[in-house]
């Protein structure tokens, strides 16, 4: 019964492209909560609205609607159906008018309640465009859904977090990277599954066709319903328990809910049922048209169909890692939420191989077990209470209830919890949530979702799956070949096996062609070592021994089983000795969509300075991460100044540290917010003092304070800076700190008490403070240039100088 509070916002949506519409739209919103707030929709309530905004427009809305429906429905020509629906939203605005009119005439005007998270999203995407981090694709052309580009800033701040993650992963862990194609035969992903089973549950709107995500819609509904204050408690708890299992709905279980809550199309129309929608893009290799293929939806499929070259490759290492970045397509069904619902987009993924016999051991395991993290388990997203669902552990614990699987999937949820806090996410911002049973992808057997929470709510940027032995058996199995790995033991072993005799003159008879994925698949049950086959051959045995005949999961022609008899097969037991033993290794899959990680990074660290207006915004991302280190600002347009920055430009070049120049005549202060909003943490400021004692200022982002340093130092510090190996803290105790009130008002970090300098950095600040480094500099400088036979007879005649 609730539909109405749902068109009203869809219909200010629809009015929101001037600054006229926009108005009206946030009147729109208000009416939605005021006299709808659970989007009931009835007799009563649209009467209400008729009264409010004049029977006359009313009626005319609901002509034009009528109208522009049967344009659509009819096909009519373009310029028809345009100018229909410009009048449409002539009369949409028109009624907006006399809502707000008529309710004014009671108790007044209800005044909007803002959105704060709203508002931060507006401002950050705003600057976005403006500054070029993010745009969408082909804009000129009117643009496509879930395409974007990403500009100079955006562009480096990927390149660095890419960096980062191979730095942190790859490195740290010894990882083989890979790169392998986006064009995938479709044979490849028939055999892997996704073929089949990558979909998502799509609705259309039965008027127009319009498409639509039925998950989603579901979701915007229940997270507009948790909001609403009139909705009752009893109500919410049944919509947030919905709402923790949305992902995990059949398709008939979503199409009910889907009705129970009355969710329209855009336009309020009726939806169809929901139905399966294959999310990969389709093509053709070659000219002929023959050999289909697709857009790969995931990296991983590629690193498994090279796991024999990679074998190889480790010289005989296991367990082992491999690790691609790279693209990745899926065919969403209606993108929006910017970077976080795309249709290209960025992926790093990580496959570790390891023995299941194992139990999951990770040999790094006890580097992160006191790791503390929040955990959203499969069974707390189910409870009912009001207790807290989500626990604070340390990964150690969760692997030791049981929680977590093994230590493999445990260590890698670890890691991945330390590399998003080294990229800027706050503590509070990151949880991981498990998969329900009926949510887990078709390869898994346990998964965690890293979550980060934006204006948007929780959103899954990285997926942690225990994909079993899946990928490798099915491909394996498809192209008849051996993708096991052999362990020699220490000491041979006597173990028992099935050992199969196969009648294959019996089963060739019987299933012909078939007959030799038979045989192969009764010879593997005998393998020594093999402890599910050695429980699947003694089972056919006593079938056979009991009833005569035997169902195997073998397919044969259209059928997905295959019936044998005794006539065809017997198994006997026997020992066997042995000295090592195959088998196919297990996977554990972090995989990370790094376009939502970039997301959540800009926005949970864009702020608007206190004490300054809404142009003083900042994006405080970490310094590793910046796009631009270091903003060379020069206080005027002196010629006095060309020189220093010449050479301060050419030193940071040298020493590869990212950096721009402000030149412009505007005041130093518009330079610094300028390069705030790119996230450059360091700034150097050249002003009258340098050319007579060749210092500058260096100014850090988030404190707004400032050294003085040597030109000749600056490079080195800077790439310390940067890089993390030296804090702001540290450097403020090295070199003289310069105060600067104004600054101080709008800083966002407040100074705290700085560790006591200790080892190279004492000795750095020891000799910066009595002035070696700049005479040393000096000293050689005056060496270079005069190159004199004698070099330290020379430097000790100029020490006596001084």
């Amino acid at each position: 019964l609730r539909a109405a509070s749902n068109w009203v916002w869809r219909s200010a949506q629809l009015l929101s492209t001037s600054s006229v519409a926009r108005a009206h739209s946030l009147k729109a919103a208000s009416l939605a909560s005021i006299y709808n707030p659970l989007g009931v929709t009835s007799v009563r309530f649209l009467a209400k609205k008729r009264k409010m905004a004049g029977e006359d427009v009313a009626q005319q809305l609901e002509a034009q609607k009528e109208l522009v429906r049967k344009l659509k429905t009819e096909k009519a020509p373009k310029d028809e159906i345009d100018a229909a629906v410009a009048k449409l939203k002539e009369l949409k605005v028109a009624a907006g008018d006399a809502a707000p009119a008529a309710k004014g005439k009671g108790k007044g005007k209800a005044e909007e309640k803002p959105d704060p998270e709203r508002e931060h999203r507006t401002k950050l995407e705003e600057m976005l465009r403006r500054r070029f981090w993010i745009a969408p694709a082909y804009q000129l052309y009117g643009g496509v859904a879930g395409l974007y580009d990403f500009g100079p800033a955006g562009c480096a701040l990927k390149a660095n977090l890419i960096n980062l993650w191979k730095q942190h992963f790859i490195l740290e862990e010894g990882m083989f990277e890979v790169e392998c194609t986006a064009i995938t035969p479709e044979e490849v992903l028939k055999t892997s599954g996704h073929v089949e089973k990558f979909c998502d549950f799509m609705v259309k709107d039965k008027v127009d066709g319009t498409c639509y995500r039925a998950d989603k819609l579901l979701e915007e509904r229940l997270k507009a319903l948790l909001k609403d204050p009139d909705v009752e408690a009893g109500l919410k708890e049944e919509y947030e328990l919905l709402l923790n299992k949305v992902d995990a709905l059949t398709q008939e279980e979503l199409g009910n809910e889907l009705k129970k809550l009355c969710i329209k199309s855009d336009n309020c129309n009726d939806l169809t049922d929901p139905f399966e929608f294959n999310l990969m893009f389709g093509t053709m290799i070659g000219p002929e048209g023959t050999s289909r293929a697709f857009l790969r939806p995931e990296t991983a499929q590629g690193i498994f169909l090279n796991f024999k070259r990679l074998t190889e490759f480790s010289g005989g290492k296991f367990p082992f890692a491999a690790a691609q970045v790279g693209n990745a397509y899926r065919n969403e069904i209606s993108p929006r939420a910017g970077l976080l619902r795309v249709r290209e987009f960025q992926m790093a993924e990580i496959e570790h191989f390891f023995d299941a016999e194992s139990g999951g051991k990770h040999d790094k395991f006890e580097n992160v077990k006191d790791v503390k993290i929040a955990l959203f388990s499969a069974n707390a997203q189910l409870r009912k209470n009001n207790e807290s669902k989500v626990v604070t552990m340390t990964v150690g614990e969760a692997v030791e209830s049981g929680m977590i699987e093994n230590e493999t999937l445990g260590y890698y949820v670890a890691r991945t919890y330390l590399f998003l806090r080294m990229c800027g996410i706050h503590e509070d911002k990151v949880r991981f949530r498990q998969h329900l049973p009926t949510e887990m992808a078709h390869y898994a057997r346990d998964c965690w979702d890293a979550e980060l929470h934006t204006t948007y709510g929780w959103i899954e940027a990285v997926g942690h799956a225990d994909r079993s032995a899946y990928d490798l058996k099915v491909h394996a199995n498809r192209t008849k070949t051996d993708l096991s790995i052999w362990k020699t033991f220490d000491v041979p072993q006597h173990v028992d096996v099935m050992e199969a005799k196969v009648n294959k003159g019996v089963l060739g008879k019987v299933f012909r062609k078939e007959a030799k994925e038979i045989i192969e698949y009764l010879g593997s049950l005998s393998t020594p070592g093999d402890e599910a086959g050695y429980a699947e051959a003694e089972k056919i045995e006593n079938d056979l021994a009991s009833n005569g005949e035997c169902v195997v999961n073998v397919r044969c022609g259209q059928a997905a089983t295959t019936t044998i008899t005794r006539e065809m097969v017997s198994f006997a037991k026997k020992t066997k000795k042995i000295s090592g033993r195959s088998f196919i290794p297990h996977v554990v899959e972090p995989s990370f969509g790094l376009g939502r990680i970039i997301y959540a990074i800009l926005e949970q660290n864009f702020v608007v300075r206190e004490g300054g207006d809404d142009m003083r915004a900042v994006v405080a991302v970490p310094p590793v991460l910046a796009p631009i280190k270091v903003a060379v600002l020069p206080q005027s347009a002196n010629a006095a100044f060309e020189e220093p920055v010449k050479r301060i430009m050419q030193a940071l070049t040298g020493a590869g540290i990212t950096h721009r120049d402000d030149s412009s005549s505007v005041s130093i202060g518009k330079k610094y917010t300028r390069f705030d909003e790119l996230g450059t943490p360091f700034a150097v400021t050249i002003d009258f003092t340098t050319p007579e004692d060749d210092t500058v200022t260096l100014r850090e982002r988030d404190s707004c304070q400032q050294i003085r340093i040597r030109i000749d130092r600056l490079a080195s510090v800077v790439k310390r800076l940067s890089d993390g190996s030296l804090s702001w803290t540290s450097a403020k105790q090295m070199f003289p700190v310069v105060e600067n009130e104004a600054e101080k008002q709008v800083a966002l970090s407040k100074e705290s008490d700085a560790p006591a300098l200790q080892g190279s950095d004492l000795l750095e600040s020891y000799l910066e403070k009595h002035g070696v480094h700049s005479l040393f500099h000096d000293l050689l400088n005056k060496v270079a240039e005069a190159k004199p036979e004698d070099p330290k007879a020379f430097i000790l005649k100029e020490l006596q100088k001084n």
